[in-house]
C-alpha cells in the first residue's frame, strides 16, 4: 500500500478532521482514507458501457435497420 505526507495542512482543517473522524467513529487517518476514496472513486461513476446500453434502449436502437447494398467482394490489386 502506498502512503502519503500532506504538508501545510491548516491547523483548522486538521481540527475538523478529527471532529469529523470522531463523529464517525474513524480515526484520523481512516478518516482521511475515506475522504479519499469517496472523491477519487464515487460509487456513482459513470459506466461507459451501461450509459451507452441505457441510451440504446431510450432510443431503441435495436427497432433501427439499417439496409446496406450488397456488393460482391472485390479482389486486392497490388498493382
Amino acid at each position: 500500500m502506498a502512503s502519503i505526507t500532506v504538508r501545510n495542512l491548516p491547523e483548522e482543517t486538521h481540527r475538523a478532521l478529527r471532529v469529523r473522524a470522531a463523529q464517525n467513529g474513524r480515526s484520523t487517518e481512516a478518516e482521511v482514507r475515506e475522504i479519499l476514496e469517496a472523491a477519487v472513486r464515487p460509487k456513482e461513476r459513470i459506466k461507459v458501457g451501461s450509459e451507452l446500453a441505457a441510451f440504446g434502449d431510450k432510443y431503441k436502437l435495436d427497432d433501427l435497420k439499417v439496409e446496406r447494398e450488397q456488393e460482391p467482394p472485390r479482389i486486392a490489386s497490388f498493382e
